[in-house]
């Protein structure tokens, strides 16, 4: 029992609580200690009944049962994975970006959960993270079932095929990949890469409760105001050449130089 203790205490602190809470909900649904009926998203009961605890219980909640503990388990280490990665990589440091970053697409799937009728929201967050980490590292190569090796970029897409094949919804994963796309889009690539104003920022509160763990400012920096022109790109100052557009492909942490 040790060694499973060392390990669960290994894990990065927001993972581990939302790898924890997704184990512990399903049990108690599983073990009938609440009805599984309080724990998925309806959206009738979530705004006449004022059930509020709902868009979370349906986000760490899974039908645990002969048909579906295989997918359940396989989400489960995606989740344990590619958030840990995710946390100890380019939010190294930033637990109050991260857990930003969490929030963000939270809200966005239970709008959508709200909007589309879904009861279930344990997959879409789960997916809307890796796809984070596969556009910061879309370069890497990296290893599935079989053998199989591709760049990061395509992973969210090989999940969302192979859960469906065992299982699974594409409604769900696809949802996933589009919220972290999302995200994405508006915290690194309108921003940073294509030079347009940043619409998402990590509260400020956030950082007076988490604070970073590392040296500099807070957050992820200021992106440019305003895409350069081709003279400025072409000129001096340290632009390198670059045309003003950033490499993606080979993975960063968030903040360094």
């Amino acid at each position: 029992m040790s060694d499973i203790g060392d390990w669960f205490k290994s894990i990065p602190f927001i993972t581990r609580y939302w790898f924890a809470g997704s184990i512990i909900v399903p049990l108690i649904g599983k073990l009938g200690l609440i009805s599984p009926m309080y724990l998925v998203l309806w959206p009738e009961n979530f705004f006449h009944k004022f059930q509020i605890w709902r868009p979370i219980t349906s986000t760490l909640y899974f039908p645990v049962g002969p048909g579906t503990g295989f997918l359940y388990l396989v989400n489960l280490y995606f989740l344990y994975q590619y958030s840990s990665r995710l946390e100890t990589g380019a939010f190294d440091g930033r637990p109050a970006d991260y857990i930003f970053m969490l929030f963000f697409n939270w809200l966005c799937i239970v709008i959508t959960g709200l909007m589309m009728d879904m009861q279930l929201l344990m997959i879409p967050l789960i997916m809307s993270v890796l796809y984070v980490w596969a556009q910061l590292n879309r370069d890497m190569i990296v290893s599935f079932w079989f053998g199989t090796r591709f760049k990061a970029c395509y992973l969210p897409w090989v999940i969302l095929g192979f859960n469906y094949i065992i299982g699974g919804s594409v409604v769900n994963e696809l949802i996933g990949n589009l919220v972290g796309h999302l995200y994405f889009f508006l915290m690194f690539k309108y921003p940073m890469d294509l030079g347009g104003r940043s619409f998402l920022s990590t509260p400020e509160f956030l950082y007076r409760i988490l604070p970073n763990r590392r040296g500099g400012v807070s957050g992820f920096g200021v992106p440019p105001s305003r895409r350069p022109a081709p003279q400025e790109q072409a000129g001096g100052g340290g632009g390198g050449g670059g045309g003003g557009r950033h490499n993606w492909g080979q993975g960063f942490r968030l903040g360094d130089d």
